[in-house]
């Protein structure tokens, strides 16, 4: 998945930069770290030419509906509603769903932890699903009661033969979203943490579980029968930014893909460390990296990402790299800083392209 890094007498990327605008640009996102970047994205990108290509194979069949964090954040940011203390989720959200699903299951005497559903329901009905299928009795995320409608809306739709392309689109619409957003695929990918104690979804791993397993390898299964969409891999045509996400579970799905390495390898790619020097912001992306061999460090995201012709990293993180860095106070806690980040991502770009 990794790779090799290349030269730059291996790379057709100088063939590509004179094709490419200027004004329109990539982002890959995955987790928070992206869509805090794209509140500032005015700062140097015109909304309008902004592609947002977002991970999947976070998504979960909780119920009876599909559940896309990763998509929904940068519908919720965009849209003005996202809970910004959690970033997940609808703002001041009621979860009276939710909880009703949880007294139910008490009375009842039924476990509440994640419960998966039977490996024969697993690959049957709906295209989406893909081991990744859970009841939803006792609901082990969150959802809230507006959040929900999103998501029975989504299910609804799908349902109706639409694709998830098709209804990430008509959601955009409904929430107002300025950039163009788009799933990594139509077809079913789902994160796979192997771990000390057994095989789970992500969304088990990292919600339920909080963690606290030893990571021991990570899989994406399905990807190599997925395909990106017409629509992504137009995208990637343009210059790529990479936000300070998860090298592994936020982007990594979306690298699994085929075609995606090759097409990151041929057009300017920047990215933004997750991580000041060995200390990661957020979220659990060192204890999957030191899982899947890597070092959990900027020195280790740069090993990830051979592709990279530029990175932006935090002022503090001194790490000695063998391509062009800026460096700005990388942390992002509003929108002034997501505009510093974004201006220096700019700044980058125009190094590489």
């Amino acid at each position: 998945m990794f790779g090799d890094e290349r030269t730059a007498a291996e790379s057709p990327k100088a063939q590509i930069r004179r094709r490419v605008t200027p004004a329109m640009v990539t982002f890959l996102a995955g987790g928070t770290g992206t869509p805090k970047l794209l509140d500032g994205v005015e700062a140097a990108f015109d909304p309008a030419e902004v592609t947002v290509v977002a991970n999947t194979g976070d998504d979960v069949e909780l119920g009876g509906f599909l559940v896309c964090p990763d998509l929904d954040t940068v519908l919720f940011a965009g849209g003005g509603v996202l809970d910004r203390e959690t970033w997940w989720g609808i703002d001041g959200d009621t979860t009276a769903a939710h909880d009703e699903l949880r007294r139910l299951a008490d009375a009842a005497d039924l476990a509440t932890g994640p419960r998966y559903l039977p490996p024969d329901r697993q690959t049957a009905g709906r295209r989406i699903a893909r081991w990744r299928r859970f009841s939803g009795v006792a609901e082990f995320m969150e959802i809230g009661d507006r959040d929900r409608a999103v998501h029975i809306t989504r299910t609804s739709l799908l349902d109706e033969g639409h694709t998830l392309t098709d209804v990430t689109r008509t959601l955009a619409d409904a929430f107002d979203l300025d950039v163009t957003l788009l799933p990594m695929s139509d077809d079913p990918v789902a994160t796979i943490v192997h771990t000390d104690e057994g095989a789970m979804h992500f969304q088990a791993f990292w919600v339920a579980r909080r963690a606290e397993p030893t990571v021991e390898d990570v899989e994406f299964r399905g990807a190599g029968t997925a395909e990106p969409t017409p629509a992504v891999r137009g995208a990637l045509d343009a210059p790529i930014v990479i936000g300070p996400s998860n090298p592994v579970t936020s982007i990594g799905p979306i690298r699994a893909l085929p075609g995606v390495d090759d097409a990151l390898a041929a057009t300017p790619v920047v990215a933004v460390s997750p991580f000041v020097g060995d200390e990661v912001f957020s979220g659990p992306a060192a204890d999957l990296m030191r899982g899947v061999g890597l070092d959990p460090s900027t020195a280790g995201v740069a090993d990830a990402y051979p592709f990279v012709d530029a990175f932006v990293l935090d002022d503090g993180d001194r790490t000695d790299l063998d391509r062009p860095v800026v460096r700005t106070d990388t942390r992002i806690d509003d929108e002034r800083d997501a505009r510093r980040v974004v201006d220096a991502v700019a700044d980058a770009l125009a190094e590489v392209t």
